[in-house]
């Protein structure tokens, strides 16, 4: 095989597996060495090769660490550690014998500083001695054998860390997959070049999930395991919804519009809170698009799941109004202890608690206000209330002062 072949053939391997030119050439590198060391080398011997891809041209050499004295265990260290067993009440011992990071001396990777110098006068302790070796071509069986296995293996490393570093950086994104299989309550799905993982607590309920089916996800975390990497995935996480709003919305993909809050009962129902900095832009009607387009495809995506936009408001009382939508707010007062009351008519009263409470429930958990719903005709006697506390604390202060 000519060299530009060979660099073909390289390239070809890098992009097939996602890995890059220089990593995959390092790879054979690390393949040409341990064939090297196989057929012309010594046990305990490090050796490197070097490649050149544009001229063919391979270079071999050994590396040894200069060491001192003070680097290297004694006879009476070596035999302490000869004693040692790995038992829970001598670890700590080993422990302290490796706290200075000696090495058992070994002629064939280690040099003594004394004798480094006179190869190379400026070497420090703990630096490397590079020594050129004979180029060889001709290699045995056994050695092709290492060689290869050294590729598959490292070219495999190389894979597992590329798939990992892809997926790490799309942590709190969405991507697309498919559903692979379903063993108990989890889920797996094919992500292209990883497996994904949706467990029960982060499916949708009252969702069902089928082989084939082709599904967007909301990345929460990767993680490195011995069989790959693990891609956990979620549906129900509540920012999935403003990742498929920026999807269905370029306003909010340009950052014209923001999402400044959600609160999210998967399955059943969600809100967000919206608002646009820029003067001429409606938020809400951006959102929605044009009949319904955009919001209905992300109900869709959702399976169903109403979606409740509401606008933002800096001013506590008009945002916790708002939130109760689609319900009609004749007034909000705001009371102590982070408490809004909210006034309705009477015929708007059980929209805007909702069924089982869920409507002010999820307005409460977008403000971040404790809201209490009431009928407008029942105002006075609530209103009253706040004020009779802080008559009667002024009262009680007065009494302790004249005492």
């Amino acid at each position: 095989m000519d060299i530009k072949s060979f660099t073909s053939a390289l390239a070809q391997i890098a992009e097939e597996k996602g890995i890059s030119f220089e990593k995959t050439l390092e790879i054979i590198e690390v393949a040409l060495a341990a064939a090297y060391k196989k057929d012309y080398g010594k046990k305990g011997q490090i050796i490197k090769a070097k490649l050149n891809p544009e001229t063919g041209k391979l270079d071999f050499w050994q590396v040894k660490i200069a060491v001192d004295k003070s680097m290297i265990y004694s006879e009476e260290e070596l035999e302490k550690m000869k004693d040692i067993a790995f038992t829970p009440e001598k670890y700590k011992e080993e422990e302290e014998v490796k706290k200075g990071k000696k090495v058992r001396f070994n002629p064939e990777k280690h040099i003594m500083l004394e004798d480094a110098k006179k190869i190379k006068s400026k070497i420090k302790a703990g630096e490397e001695l590079e020594t050129v070796l004979e180029t060889k071509k001709d290699y045995g069986r056994i050695a092709a054998q290492t060689a290869k296995q050294v590729i598959m293996q490292r070219i495999r490393e190389a894979e597992k860390e590329s798939v990992f570093k892809e997926y790490k950086s799309k942590e709190g994104e969405i991507i697309s997959g498919i559903v692979q299989r379903v063993e108990g309550r989890n889920v797996f799905m094919d992500l292209g070049k990883a497996l994904g993982l949706l467990p029960k607590e982060e499916q949708v309920p009252g969702e069902f999930y089928r082989p084939g089916q082709r599904l967007k996800v909301f990345v929460l975390k990767v993680e490195e395991t011995p069989k790959g990497s693990t891609v956990f995935l979620s549906r129900a996480y509540p920012k999935i919804i403003s990742k498929l709003f920026e999807l269905e919305v370029p306003e909010i993909a340009s950052n014209q519009v923001q999402i400044r809050s959600i609160a999210r009962e998967a399955g059943s129902r969600s809100k967000i809170a919206v608002s646009a900095d820029a003067e001429g832009i409606d938020p809400i009607g951006s959102c929605v698009g044009q009949k319904g387009t955009r919001v209905m495809a992300v109900i869709n995506e959702l399976g169903g799941e109403k979606i409740d936009i509401i606008e933002y408001s800096d001013d506590p009382e008009k945002y916790v109004a708002n939130s109760l939508s689609p319900a009609k707010v004749v007034s909000v007062k705001i009371l102590p202890k982070n408490k809004a009351l909210a006034l309705v008519p009477e015929d708007q009263l059980s929209l805007a608690i909702g069924k089982d409470g869920q409507n002010v429930r999820l307005a409460a958990k977008l403000t971040g206000w404790k809201i209490d719903v009431r009928s407008a005709e029942a105002a006075g006697e609530i209103v009253e209330e706040p004020e009779e506390e802080v008559v009667e604390e002024k009262e009680t202060k007065k009494k302790k002062t004249k005492k």
